[in-house]
């Protein structure tokens, strides 16, 4: 297979499309936590009752299209290989937790990859939907129409009082969990994100990796995310992080403009420099190709680097991701074997671009 045929295989579709303020955040997601009425909870460790949810689940969704997203497929944790779970986990589809599952897990997902929605993770459904770009109230809607559709077929638990009733007590209300994922490269250069992350943690919403709870900020991507899902509405909840988002976005790019005209020719060296290593390097690890990455990318968005398009940072975060690695080598790769494949992909990639 050539390397565009994987990009073009591999690459969920909706990260390939450019949305609003796409210079700092990459994506939207916004996860909804759902339970079956009179089921118990998937952490109750009820396998019986895990099972009939996830045959219902194949029975009345599998194949099925609503709206935009078509043709969603149930693939069930028991039938994919580790590298297979590991490769849902890298594009986002699917939680490392839900890839530990085994015969009552699966993700139904949509065919442009879209819409994934969690069977038996740590509730009966977790419906997750991503918007590429600052488009938080627009995912919203749509998610809330999924949900909608789901309803109709399945009746939830829900307190009149509390909400939505989940496994764990912080999703209890909405279930919502809305997130952006964002590229904060001049934050990070000036220590100012050291400062940043207590503040906003203080306004009752959270700062993650890219993987989400417990992960690091590789490639200076941060995922910024609410707590609080009691209490207040969906509309509500989002609004207030929309509000937060706008202004760490002014910040970076206060940052930006602060870093080219103090560094100048520092900065463009070391963009440069990055560069040279991803289109040169002939064994390179996961950490070092996701700053060098990260670089490149600002120096894109600067228009200091031309002629490559914002999404090879999408693209490769991905595609150089220890399974992602494998499944188009087509082998298991020992660490070494990796970072060599890592740089052998990376320069075939940049190839693309001349």
């Amino acid at each position: 297979m050539s390397l565009q045929n994987f990009i073009n295989d591999a690459i969920s579709p909706w990260l390939n499309t450019e949305g609003v303020d796409n210079d700092i955040v990459l994506s939207s997601r916004i996860r909804l936590a759902r339970n079956f009425e009179q089921v118990p909870f998937p952490t109750s460790g009820d396998n019986d009752a895990l099972v009939k949810v996830l045959e219902y689940m194949e029975q009345e969704f599998d194949q099925q299209s609503y709206k935009d997203f078509k043709q969603f497929q149930l693939v069930k944790m028991n039938d994919l290989k580790p590298v297979e779970k590991r490769v849902l986990v890298e594009k986002h589809l699917i939680s490392p937790s839900l890839a530990e599952k085994d015969h009552t897990g699966a993700a139904l997902i949509s065919k442009n990859e879209q819409a994934s929605i969690m069977v038996n993770e740590e509730d009966h459904l977790r419906i997750q939907l991503y918007y590429p770009g600052f488009e938080l109230s627009e995912a919203l809607n749509k998610a809330q129409e999924l949900d909608d559709w789901f309803e109709e077929r399945i009746k939830y638990a829900f307190d009149e009082n509390r909400g939505y009733l989940t496994s764990c007590p912080t999703n209890v209300g909405t279930g919502l969990r809305a997130s952006v994922m964002m590229h904060l490269p001049a934050l990070a250069m000036t220590n100012q994100i050291n400062n940043l992350i207590p503040e906003i943690n203080k306004l009752g919403l959270v700062v993650r990796g890219i993987y989400g709870e417990g992960s690091e900020a590789q490639g200076q991507l941060y995922q910024i995310s609410n707590q609080m899902t009691l209490g207040k509405s969906e509309e509500d909840i989002v609004e207030d992080l929309k509000s937060v988002v706008q202004q760490v976005i002014e910040n970076e790019r206060r940052a930006r403009e602060w870093i080219m005209e103090q560094l100048g020719i520092q900065l463009e060296d070391r963009i440069f420099r990055s560069y040279g290593t991803l289109a040169n390097s002939r064994i390179i690890q996961s950490k070092e190709a996701a700053k060098c990455l990260s670089d490149v990318r600002l120096g894109i968005d600067l228009g200091l680097i031309k002629d490559i398009p914002k999404t090879i940072l999408n693209e490769l975060m991905v595609l150089t991701q220890p399974a992602f690695l494998q499944q188009y080598a087509k082998k298991t790769l020992s660490p070494n074997e990796r970072d060599v494949f890592r740089a052998n992909l990376i320069r075939e990639r940049l190839q693309l671009e001349k």
